[in-house]
């Protein structure tokens, strides 16, 4: 196979807006992304491409995302914080090929069972 064919390809930052929302939802504990307030505000001052409970910036090929997440009552925070951060990298390194420059979890609320009456 020619390796060497003419032409390039590009990602766009939207793709790396999913490729972060669903590797952080699948990740045990993580119960869903919070809606981002700052999003509206975000795009005013053009500083990233988001989604649900993500926000990505791209410069120089490096990436920087953050992600702002609900987990379940039950868990350690931080462990599911770093282990956001390690599934998210190894995803947009492994689909995409770009470097990461940083992953900032935001862990937003809490969510517990319904208590019952």
């Amino acid at each position: 196979m020619n390796e060497n064919v003419p032409g390039k390809v590009t990602i766009a930052p939207e793709v790396l807006v999913t490729i972060a929302q669903l590797t952080a939802q699948d990740v045990r504990g993580v119960r869903r992304m919070s809606v981002d307030w700052t999003r509206g505000m975000n795009r005013v001052f053009g500083v990233v491409h988001t989604g649900d409970g993500v926000q990505v910036r791209v410069k120089d090929s490096r990436v920087r995302v953050d992600l702002y997440i609900v987990v379940d009552h039950d868990v350690s925070m931080l462990q599911i914080g770093r282990r956001v951060q390690a599934e998210v990298t190894r995803a947009i390194e492994k689909m995409v090929g770009m470097e990461i420059e940083e992953v900032n979890v935001h862990v937003e609320d809490v969510c517990y069972p319904p208590a019952e009456a």
